[in-house]
């Protein structure tokens, strides 16, 4: 198995500075009201030069850097940028276990057939993000899930660190207890009590004092992460949440027109793929992203499903409208797409 770990760099944080390019010099934090009960959902990188973090109170962050600004979450913007993040990985490396908006394991072995070649599949994951976003990521490769996790935030951010196979425990054992994903707080600190600082030093225990330690199955699972052991394959989805189908144009395109043509092809498709899964659809989302790459996406849900593409496509072209309404300009691509997916039943007059 080879599998490498993708976490998108700074993720909220990226967003902002591409949709608001002044921010990029500035200390910027997305969280809550700094003079309120706020809390940092996450930091640029020069904000974290003052020792701002993830999950800091935001009250915190200010004391630390009074110049930070501080902007509230968009997740419908951050969700846009994701979908759009994980269709570029998809098409370089299509299978997938997609952990959260902005991390995820892929399978690389089924792409490199061995270690020599994992690096370039990595290094096109790269290249296809930064392609379609203009955001970074970074990635660790390994032989195994707990191992690629912990190498893809060695070099942040837009690093690349691959870990061959037999040096798995021994890329592990300098680092910190607290950073072997499953050691949680308590852990931690029974850990620390006991003089167990390192990753290795956990590796290192021997069963009577494991389990003195950290009783029952979690100790013995622990050790196992800590020696580079992990058997967990990539959890795939069971089924498609979702369809959708986009098109990025040669030369930007700001004939509301031909976008409307477009954009009514694409519903076509995409009511080919529901009528052959035999499913309709209650949302409908049309995505559109500009030649500075920032994107929107607008959507409406209906009380039942749909499958006809003439609806389909007077849906996307209507939702458009609405984007383009809010911010006018040529687009450099458009995409539709539709969610909430259910069996398609047919009404039977008897």
């Amino acid at each position: 198995m080879i599998v490498a770990h993708l976490d998108l760099d700074a993720f909220f944080a990226a967003v902002e500075e591409l949709e608001r390019p002044e921010l990029r010099a500035r200390p910027l934090v997305v969280g809550g009201d700094p003079r309120g009960r706020g809390v940092v959902a996450t930091a640029n990188y020069v904000a974290r030069r003052f020792g701002i973090r993830s999950a800091m109170s935001c009250a915190e962050a200010l004391r630390r850097c009074p110049d930070a600004v501080f902007v509230a979450p968009r997740h419908r913007i951050y969700r846009a940028y994701s979908e759009t993040v994980w269709r570029a990985v998809r098409e370089v490396c299509p299978t997938i276990e997609q952990v959260g908006i902005d991390e995820g394991y892929l399978d690389v072995g089924e792409l490199a057939g061995g270690f020599a070649r994992a690096r370039a599949v990595a290094e096109a994951v790269q290249a296809a993000v930064r392609a379609a976003t203009s955001l970074s990521c970074s990635l660790g490769v390994a032989s195994c899930k707990v191992v690629a996790k912990v190498a893809s935030d060695r070099r942040k951010p837009g690093g690349l660190t691959v870990v061959p196979p037999g040096r798995e425990a021994e890329f592990l054992a300098p680092f910190d207890v607290r950073l072997l994903p499953g050691v949680g707080p308590k852990a931690e600190e029974r850990l620390a009590a006991a003089g167990i600082m390192t990753i290795g030093a956990l590796a290192a225990l021997h069963d009577g004092e494991l389990e003195r330690l950290l009783p029952g199955k979690i100790g013995a699972l622990l050790r196992d992460r800590a020696r580079g052991i992990d058997l967990r394959p990539l959890e795939l989805e069971a089924e498609a949440v979702s369809i959708s189908t986009e098109e990025t144009f040669e030369r930007d395109v700001a004939d509301r027109e031909r976008l409307h043509d477009e954009l009514r092809r694409m519903a076509q498709r995409v009511a080919e793929r529901l009528a052959a899964s035999d499913q309709a659809a209650r949302t409908v989302t049309t995505k559109v992203r500009y030649p500075d790459f920032s994107i929107r996406s607008r959507s409406r849900t209906l009380p039942v499903g749909i499958d006809d593409p003439d609806r389909i496509g007077q849906l996307a072209c209507e939702l458009l409208d609405r984007a383009l309404d809010d911010r006018p300009g040529a687009l450099r691509l458009v995409g539709v797409g539709v969610s909430k997916l259910e069996a398609y039943r047919q009404l039977v007059l008897g």
